[in-house]
């Protein structure tokens, strides 16, 4: 269908050597899209690269401002636009609240939330030029609910929403579409720990109306509709892809 097809349009997602960011790399891919790849470590982005034809890398520091606004600018000069930016680098620290280290929750300020607005902010300034853009911030399940030892972790989710929120808001006007895909528990290396802990797993099938852990191709489907013209009218929404698990109690 025309309004799901992302031919002639160029993808940035960040964290996407690996998990999460690959699949949906390779799923807006088979939309269409030119996928730009981006993380720190150039091998693992070179690797991932290989798996989707056309790829590029582009590495850098999502938490740093200056280098963030340099490495936009240039790609945006050398190649043309970023029509489509999936904010999805992120990271996980778990320990109890009352234990939680300081410059791990800092840790996780940065690269949970203010790399959301660093990559927008520099990505929105060009998209806002040419009065089209998408934004596609990945939340969590925690963005709406809470475990033990992650507090860190859901305030920083909780404000993904609220900052694609405020992203809707101020970039609307100028033809931006911002939303966020908030997952439920998905089979990916951020989640090893838990997906090899047999009373994790137990506990998370009762507790998910489907019955299972998500896979992340189970993500793209909501990525490529937030990425083409089929949401051209959704802006400031978070999709759950979470098997039911806000659904129920």
């Amino acid at each position: 269908m025309p309004l799901f097809d992302l031919t002639g349009r160029r993808a940035l997602i960040t964290g996407s050597s690996q998990g999460i960011g690959l699949a949906l790399a390779k799923g807006l891919a088979q939309a269409g899209a030119q996928i730009v790849l981006n993380g720190r470590d150039t091998a693992k982005l070179d690797a991932a690269a290989t798996q989707i034809p056309g790829a590029v890398t582009l590495a850098f520091d999502v938490t740093d401002h200056d280098r963030v606004r340099a490495a936009i600018d240039g790609f945006e000069a050398r190649h043309g636009a970023i029509d489509i930016l999936i904010n999805n680098a992120g990271m996980q620290h778990r320990t109890p609240l009352e234990d939680f280290p300081a410059d791990a929750f800092e840790r996780l300020l940065q690269t949970n939330i203010a790399s959301v607005f660093h990559v927008g902010q520099a990505c929105a300034r060009h998209m806002i030029s040419r009065k089209a853009g998408k934004i596609i911030n990945i939340a969590s399940v925690q963005t709406a609910l809470a475990r033990p030892g992650i507090a860190p972790y859901t305030a920083t989710k909780g404000a993904v929403a609220n900052l694609t929120k405020g992203m809707a808001t101020d970039w609307a006007r100028h033809g931006l579409q911002c939303n966020a895909i908030a997952p439920g528990y998905f089979d990916t290396p951020l989640n090893a720990a838990l997906v090899a802990d047999p009373e994790f797993s137990a506990w998370l099938e009762k507790r998910t109306p489907a019955g299972r852990w998500g896979q992340v191709e189970e993500l793209v489907g909501a990525a490529v509709f937030l990425a083409s013209d089929a949401s051209s009218f959704v802006n400031g929404h978070t999709l759950f892809v979470d098997g039911g698990i806000t659904a129920s109690l």
